[in-house]
């Protein structure tokens, strides 16, 4: 059995006396760096590693999701899918497309007048439409919920789409090794949900809000968590975090300081809900922890409809 030193240092479980500070990602025991093993994300202690070519057979990651033949799939139809969206929006208008006020994510309804122009005193449909002749543009608040997601895979200018397209195709591949492709996907997707959340409730109520930053936030968020879980170095993280920051800050007026904040705590706490569930009853807890982390986002959601009803 390993031991502290004296100074509370651990020792590695198969070389006594030798100090380390690493850990193995699987069973958490502290290994030399004799007895490191690369893995997917960290490294391994020998016993896991050939546990692992158990479960390598069965096709399973260490955090129990399925193992990838291609780690990048989902990243790259995630991408294909904004692409699509972005070019919809192109052959519509660009700037002028009516995709965009009905994919965007907005909180209240608003009265469009036609040219680009709107009728501000407005409030519900059936004025917008009967008395004053204009089309009404429904937002969260009035029963229009898929924006919520939409808002996610909706961009207008190329350098948005290219800045968060890049970022999910560096990130994407090694989170969905890690952790297999149903549990990016749910990463990803609940991230974008947890950006749209925030933004429903701190945003400007006429607002339009699109990209898809709370889920590659939420993509940081997650590799963070992750890299800290094996005893990596989170400092490359944390700098490329630091500086998305300052970005976001600096360009405050227009871009989504909410978004990326949702983003980033739910990617995190979704993260810890999947690499922290005990190995025992691993997908059970993981199915519970998103599930409640779902229905949290859902009762938030409500509650602020209520609000702006």
């Amino acid at each position: 059995m390993t031991e502290p030193t004296a100074a509370g240092v651990p020792t590695c479980y198969r070389h006594a006396g030798r100090e380390t500070g690493i850990r193995c990602q699987r069973c958490e025991r502290p290994i030399c760096p004799d007895c490191m093993r690369d893995a997917a994300v960290g490294f391994q202690c020998p016993s896991c590693v050939s546990e692992g070519a158990k479960q390598t057979r069965s096709g399973r990651t260490a955090y129990g999701g399925a193992r990838s033949a291609n780690p990048a799939l989902t990243s790259m139809a995630l991408i294909a899918t904004n692409a699509a969206v972005w070019l919809a929006i192109l052959a519509t208008g660009w700037h002028g497309s009516d995709l965009i006020r009905r994919l965007a994510l907005v909180p209240v309804g608003i009265c469009n007048a036609g040219g680009g122009s709107y009728f501000p005193n407005v409030t519900d449909a059936q004025t917008c439409e009967v008395g004053a002749g204009g089309t009404w543009l429904p937002g969260v608040s009035d029963g229009a919920f898929w924006q919520l997601l939409t808002s996610a895979f909706t961009h207008v200018d190329l350098w948005h789409i290219g800045f968060n397209m890049v970022a999910l195709w560096v990130l994407g591949p090694q989170l969905e090794m890690a952790i297999g492709r149903a549990r990016f996907l749910a990463l990803y997707l609940l991230s974008a949900l947890a950006g749209s959340t925030v933004v429903y409730w701190l945003a400007a109520e006429n607002g339009a809000t699109l990209g898809a930053s709370g889920a590659t936030f939420g993509l940081m968020g997650a590799l963070l968590i992750i890299a800290h879980k094996v005893g990596g170095d989170v400092r490359q993280i944390l700098t490329w975090l630091g500086i998305n920051v300052v970005i976001t800050v600096l360009g405050s007026q227009f871009i989504s300081w909410q978004a990326h904040l949702g983003g980033l705590l739910g990617g995190m706490a979704i993260a810890a809900v999947l690499v922290y569930a005990p190995r025992a009853r691993r997908t059970a807890v993981q199915l519970l922890g998103l599930g409640s982390l779902l229905a949290l986002l859902v009762v938030l959601i409500v509650l602020r409809t209520a609000a702006l009803a």
